[in-house]
């Protein structure tokens, strides 16, 4: 990672605030000594949890104070008119200003989308920002977008979403020509409504590694690096996945408690469930880039403990140090210059 990455991170966003932020961040320093973090929020709650952290870290670790706090549900137009001094705008500000090289807020996801939008604004050849994130599978992790930003779309914009989620591997995974499948109902180019065959034959006229049309399963199976679907799709699979994924550890819970022989059972597969466990752990993929804007941003879950906010944090250090904008924008113009 270059020297002097600098992350803005904003402390009172999510479930649970500083309590979980501010130990994540300066977690995060420790396993990046080349990186920096710049703590945007209430002073009175952070400064009291950093302890002896800010002598250790010296100028790697600076307070950057906002006096208010965007809700989890306030309405998107009200956090980014009327608290323009709140801890997410101020973080994105940060990166605008070029203070900070990328912003991470657990906050409130809609108001996250409009502020960065509004503040930092869409980079060319870019109609709307999209929001990626990753899943693991057989083979790995597979990148998948829209997951919720755009409900409605156009072939072009699914043709936008396979480009910046290429670039996102390239420059996260170091991977130069990673694998994009657009999804569908069927892996036929006949397949799916009119938006989605139109999306497809874009794809494989835009240059990128096309696999072509993959369906659900494939998303899990990691038959290409990159899904690229609506929003309205990609939220329904997003949350379909994580009910399926609830519903089966309670399963084997109920299972394993049922008896006796079956709590003993449990005790002997207790490592093997533990293995499994740490491979399908979400808080290892947490942190879901709003691809698209002129700055890294990206979105943590409310809900994230230390561990995974922390991963978020590594998440945009890779992101901003391995030019992910930059990829964007170049790719995008090569694609105009085609055109033209």
């Amino acid at each position: 990672m270059p020297m002097g990455v600098t992350i803005a991170v904003d402390c009172m966003g999510g479930d649970h605030g500083p309590v979980v932020t501010v130990p994540a961040a300066l977690s995060f320093l420790r396993s990046h000594s080349e990186a920096n973090a710049i703590l945007v929020g209430r002073e009175e709650a952070i400064r009291p949890l950093l302890g002896t952290a800010a002598a250790d870290f010296g100028s790697r670790l600076q307070l950057r104070p906002a006096s208010e706090v965007v809700a989890m549900d306030d309405p998107p137009a009200i956090a980014m008119r009327t608290k323009k001094d709140s801890s997410m705008r101020v973080a994105i500000d940060l990166v605008k200003a070029g203070n900070a090289d990328a912003a991470v807020s657990a906050g409130n996801t809609g108001a996250l989308m409009a502020i960065s939008r509004f503040v930092l604004k869409t980079l060319a050849g870019i109609d709307r920002p999209a929001i990626a994130t990753i899943l693991p599978s057989l083979k790995g992790h597979t990148y998948m977008l829209d997951l919720g930003a755009n409900v409605d779309c156009s072939a072009e914009h699914l043709l936008q979403f396979g480009i910046m989620g290429a670039m996102l591997v390239a420059a996260i995974e170091h991977k130069e020509r990673p694998s994009v499948g657009l999804l569908n109902i069927g892996e036929e180019a006949i397949k799916g409504n009119d938006v989605v065959k139109e999306a497809g034959e874009l794809l494989r006229g835009s240059g990128l590694n096309f696999h072509g049309n993959v369906e659900g399963n494939d998303i899990y199976e990691g038959t290409v690096d990159v899904v690229v679907c609506d929003g309205f799709v990609g939220n329904v699979a997003l949350k379909t996945s994580e009910g399926l994924a609830q519903m089966l550890g309670a399963f084997l819970k109920e299972e394993f408690g049922r008896s006796l022989p079956a709590k003993l059972m449990g005790l002997v597969a207790l490592p093997v469930l533990k293995r499994f466990k740490r491979r399908v752990d979400h808080r290892l993929y947490n942190g879901a880039p709003l691809l698209g804007l002129r700055g890294v941003v990206l979105k943590s879950h409310g809900s994230a403990d230390a561990l995974a906010f922390a991963n978020a944090l590594s998440r945009a250090a890779e992101a901003a140090s391995n030019r992910l904008i930059e990829r964007i924008s170049e790719r995008m113009a090569s694609m105009n210059e085609v055109k033209a």
